[in-house]
């Protein structure tokens, strides 16, 4: 059973980061770009005292997942426009970009934003959601 995705939002003046961990593959881009600011060995993990307001904004744009987000103070994260767009990560998920809606198999839906990472390799512990299982086993696909 999926359970109700945990978020977590950092502050710092005017900018909010949003992380949301049900989203993440761990493709580690985020803290191997910016490490000052994105460390899992440190609780809490981002520090958005860190590095300057576009700097940190240039690599939450990098996140893969859409895990990560960002907006300023009172409003809501940017939202995707456009067309949808599926790509294939090498050894990795199926990334959506843009909205769309997961229809599950006991017949609830969920509404997804930003981009989604579906599982490919069938190892994730929240399918049909990619968790970053693939490195673990070592998929290749």
């Amino acid at each position: 059973m999926i359970t109700k995705p945990t978020e977590r939002t950092y502050k710092n003046g005017e900018l909010e980061v949003l992380w949301q961990p049900a989203k993440c593959i761990h493709s580690k881009i985020c803290w191997n770009g910016l490490e000052e600011v994105f460390n899992p060995n440190r609780r809490p993990w981002v520090d958005l005292n860190a590095a300057d307001q576009e700097t940190i904004m240039k690599q939450v744009d990098q996140c893969p997942s859409g895990a990560l987000s960002y907006s300023f103070k009172g409003q809501s994260p940017k939202a995707s426009t456009g067309a949808i767009s599926i790509q294939v990560l090498p050894n990795g998920p199926l990334l959506i970009n843009g909205n769309c809606t997961v229809n599950m198999p006991d017949g609830s839906a969920q509404e997804q934003e930003g981009s989604t990472a579906l599982c490919r390799c069938g190892a994730s512990a929240n399918k049909p959601f990619c968790d970053g299982q693939h490195k673990k086993i070592g998929f290749e696909g």
